[in-house]
């Protein structure tokens, strides 16, 4: 399997796509909510399948967390221009229109690309536990000097386009159930990349608060349904399909993102 076959996506330019559902007769559909759904590959819903063909290279998935909140919920609007591969730049380059004074609520997962995440899993697959710890290593320095800022940045641009919605910003799983050993990358690679994790999340829900907006941990929701595990929400390298390897799965999404998004929502 060549290098650049196992090139995860990377960012793209996001195109509209809302879905408009009516009003149900409940008292948040009464109440107006209009939801906005921002952000990457774990927001899109790579990995859940049954791509929305108008989303192009985006990969929507009607099974994200986010479509299927609207499904059970029944928003006055939903929009989503959450897209595979998407940094903090790209949302508030391509992203931002689907907010406005009338936005009510707004989810987001971002930042992970912001310091190679995609890159960093590729090479920890064909390069190595050397080259994949101190990749992790040079990530997470980059993540402590570089992400609070941009994630301020974008977190900031939200509430300039959307000062009147609630903001539900969400991590990352752990990819790994660190008491297992499996097939696949060494077990000092997978602490690793673990700890990455973590200190994204760490970070990211550091921004979100001094943001004022929610932050929910989905780390916790994912215990036991990690790669490893026999029941995982996870995918791990899918050489069939590349880009959803380490993406949540159709389950991922309504049980481990679902949950935590609507108790924040």
């Amino acid at each position: 399997m060549s290098r650049s076959s196992l090139t995860l996506k990377l960012g793209v330019g996001a195109t509209a796509l809302a879905f408009s559902f009516v009003p149900a007769l409940s008292a948040r559909a009464a109440g107006g909510v209009t939801y906005a759904a921002l952000g990457d590959s774990y927001s899109s819903g790579v990995g859940a399948g049954d791509y929305i063909d108008s989303s192009g290279a985006c990969d929507r998935s009607p099974n994200a967390y986010s479509a299927l909140w609207a499904q059970q919920h029944s928003p006055s609007s939903y929009t989503s221009l959450a897209c595979s591969g998407a940094k903090t730049t790209d949302v508030i380059a391509n992203q931002l229109g689907a907010l406005s004074t009338s936005t009510t609520l707004v989810s987001i997962t971002i930042g992970g690309n912001d310091v190679g995440f995609s890159r960093i899993m590729q090479d920890c697959i064909l390069d190595g536990t050397t080259t994949c710890v101190n990749e992790v290593n040079a990530a997470k320095a980059d993540a402590k000097a570089n992400l609070p800022g941009k994630l301020a940045t974008v977190y900031n641009a939200i509430k300039s386009k959307a000062p009147n919605a609630h903001v539900v910003v969400l991590g990352y799983p752990d990819f790994y159930d660190l008491s297992k050993d499996c097939v696949g990358i060494s077990q000092e690679s997978r602490t690793a990349i673990d700890s990455g994790i973590d200190l994204i999340d760490s970070i990211t829900g550091t921004a979100a608060t001094q943001a004022g907006f929610t932050y929910g941990d989905v780390r916790s929701s994912f215990d036991g349904h990690e790669i490893c595990d026999s029941d995982r929400w996870l995918h791990s390298v899918n050489f069939l399909d590349i880009e959803e390897s380490y993406h949540p799965t159709a389950e991922g999404q309504a049980n481990g993102y679902l949950p935590v998004f609507a108790a924040k929502a």
